[in-house]
């Protein structure tokens, strides 16, 4: 699809049905109550999009640009769950010990047993989420520059914009 760039974007914000959205939300309301508050409504915005562009990323570069419809929040969403996993990690949280391990490993478990889930944007979006959280959600005793959390995550926007582009040609 030349020229239609928007698309990488758009894609996270459609869905295949009630579940599938609502499955979305429900997981982007409870990440939501745990990154937004020590993130900031700004910084969260910038790691959301960071995610879900990194999702599209995944896409092209593990299912490629003709493998038929892509669509859903999800990519962000595992982006968030890896982004807080990373977080509590580096805080000494073990992260089974709370809810979001269980959720990570079952979603996880679903990407690759259920026909249909995009691996590719699933896998992009969580290693974009973790990629950025290590940087924006370091622990107080390995403060980062706080410019640092705001740049991380444009960074990771324009380099998988970037990177859809040189994928598709």
């Amino acid at each position: 699809y030349n020229h239609e760039w928007y698309r990488l974007i758009t894609s996270g914000f459609l869905h295949f049905g009630i579940l599938h959205i609502a499955m979305n939300m429900y997981l982007l309301f409870q990440l939501g109550k745990l990154l937004e508050a020590p993130l900031g409504r700004l910084r969260f915005g910038l790691l959301y999009f960071a995610c879900l562009l990194g999702g599209s990323l995944g896409v092209l570069v593990i299912e490629g640009s003709s493998t038929g419809l892509h669509g859903g929040a999800s990519g962000a969403v595992f982006g968030l769950m890896g982004a807080a996993a990373i977080g509590m990690h580096r805080r000494g949280i073990n992260i089974f010990q709370t809810g979001l391990g269980a959720t990570l490993m079952i979603n996880l478990l679903l990407t690759f047993t259920i026909p249909g889930i995009s691996i590719g944007g699933h896998i992009g979006g969580i290693a974009m989420g973790a990629i950025c959280g290590s940087i924006m959600l370091s622990p107080p005793s390995q403060k980062q520059p706080q410019w640092l959390s705001y740049l991380v995550p444009v960074i990771a926007i324009i380099g998988s914009v970037v990177a859809s582009i040189v994928i598709v040609g």
